[in-house]
């Protein structure tokens, strides 16, 4: 089971992420209590192994913006949340990078429909930390798709039976308040998807 941490802010919870396992870690270079600035997000990409994906995350910015801070903070990966056209895909193409395709379930859920690597299906409300019906998507997402929203150490194994992603995607589930990562939380999730 893939397994992407977002929103990290904090060498030391990078560190505590790339230790217990994941794959991917997301660094927020939008509107959240989670925004890094593309420099921050350098810094801690840095800290990150070669075998583990670093993901810039953006909502609404337009491609060349989102270029910029690609190219600023050296990830190896964008996440572009919403209602992004395909064009904007199509616009960063040539970045060379892994391209994700964050979206709510009323969306085209076939991995691969606007050119994206991996898709990422989120809750209604995306963000909010409420579990949703996660069982609303299983056989609708096809490809490499992680389910994210309400994810948290304590139903991260109801949501994979629920929904039968070939990932998960967490941030809000494991912080001790909006913006702030708990170490133990972030063991305590891997722990839960790969125990």
């Amino acid at each position: 089971m893939y397994v992407k941490i977002c929103g990290l802010r904090e060498p030391g919870h990078v560190a505590t992420a790339v230790e217990a396992g994941a794959d991917a870690i997301g660094f927020v270079m939008t509107r959240s209590p989670r925004r890094v600035t593309p420099e921050r997000a350098a810094e801690l990409a840095a800290l990150v192994p070669e075998h583990v994906l670093t993901v810039g995350v953006f909502r609404g910015e337009d491609p060349e913006t989102v270029r910029a801070a690609a190219l600023a903070s050296g990830v190896r990966a964008v996440q572009l949340h919403g209602t992004h056209p395909h064009g904007d895909f199509t616009a960063l193409k040539d970045l060379g990078v892994t391209l994700i395709r964050a979206v709510d379930a009323q969306a085209d859920l076939r991995c691969g429909a606007y050119d994206e690597d991996l898709l990422l299906v989120d809750a209604p409300h995306a963000g909010s930390g409420q579990p949703w019906d996660w069982a609303a998507v299983r056989g609708k997402a096809t490809g490499r798709w992680l389910l994210a929203g309400g994810l948290a150490p304590g139903n991260v194994r109801e949501a994979i039976e629920a929904a039968g992603p070939w990932g998960v995607d967490v941030s809000s589930g494991l912080e001790s308040e909006p913006g702030v990562k708990d170490p133990r939380l972030i063991e305590e999730f891997l722990r839960s998807v790969r125990g």
